[in-house]
């Protein structure tokens, strides 16, 4: 996998955490020298005003949906006071945040929204196998994601992150990502959960679903996480056309064993295909 893909995917899933150069090379693989050149190359900006857009970008939607403390989104932000947040918002939007705040609507800034992964298809995709998937109850953050958007989705997983093993009825250490209820535009829910023993104890932002017994094509993604989409692609635009097999109106999911690791991106990842 490409360096830059791997520096985005970090990016996006740790941004909300302190983030140095440093970190971005050593998981991208590369010296700072050389992410810092292949990212500038490709994106047209440092990795740096990138985080620091990505972050102020989520400071901008929590301050339109009415955040009503300025300096616990600041801190959220990195920063340590409300005075350096200001300068650094005004920078990046040429309004403050208490301007934005009060008008409580993005239209009029320009956000930085995640930089789409590569979607370009494998050069290999190792046959899939067959298994028959419990009834499964799922839990945790859902969103509702475009084609455009969908680039967002590892920094869901971040927000979720910290609530893996602290959910009420959690069964294992196992995270999905469950893909449903998509429509003809494109569209569709995302949900980073985990599996619980019954809805009843959650959380009431939680999103919850229950996924029926059935038959699933099992795809390992043996590279880095930043490249999932390319398994994705390529199920769909190869192995599914050339299989016979159709794909049934379930949802399908990721699945990441325990030894994946959210720190490197890297370990076991599996992508279940509901077939009819």
């Amino acid at each position: 996998m490409n360096p830059v893909g791997k520096a985005l995917w970090y990016i996006e899933t740790h941004f909300g955490e302190d983030l140095s150069l440093d970190d971005v090379a050593g998981v991208a693989g590369v010296s700072r020298y050389h992410v810092s050149r292949v990212f500038g190359l490709a994106t047209g900006q440092s990795i740096m005003r990138y985080v620091r857009g990505r972050r102020l970008t989520e400071a901008a939607r929590c301050l339109a949906n009415g955040a009503p403390d300025i300096l616990a989104v600041a801190l959220d932000a990195g920063y340590g006071s409300h005075e350096a947040f200001t300068r650094a918002f005004r920078d990046q939007f040429g309004l403050t945040p208490e301007t934005l705040r009060a008008q409580g609507t993005l239209d009029n800034i320009e956000l930085m929204e995640p930089i789409k992964m590569d979607e370009t298809l494998l050069t290999h995709l190792d046959p899939p196998r067959f298994e028959n998937g419990k009834t499964l109850l799922i839990a945790g953050l859902g969103e509702r994601y475009t084609s455009e958007t969908c680039a967002a989705i590892p920094a869901q997983w971040q927000r979720f992150g910290p609530h893996i093993g602290n959910i009420a009825g959690q069964v294992g250490r196992i995270a999905y990502g469950v893909i449903c209820n998509s429509d003809d535009s494109g569209n569709t829910d995302y949900i980073s959960g985990v599996e619980v023993s019954d809805f009843s104890r959650l959380p009431p932002d939680f999103t919850r679903i229950r996924i029926p017994e059935h038959r699933y094509a099992v795809f390992t993604h043996r590279e880095h996480i930043s490249a999932i989409r390319r398994t994705w692609f390529t199920i769909w635009n190869t192995w599914l056309p050339e299989s016979g097999h159709r794909v049934a109106e379930a949802p399908e999911f990721e699945l990441y064993r325990e030894d994946f690791n959210p720190v490197t991106g890297v370990g076991g990842v599996e992508i279940w295909i509901p077939i009819a």
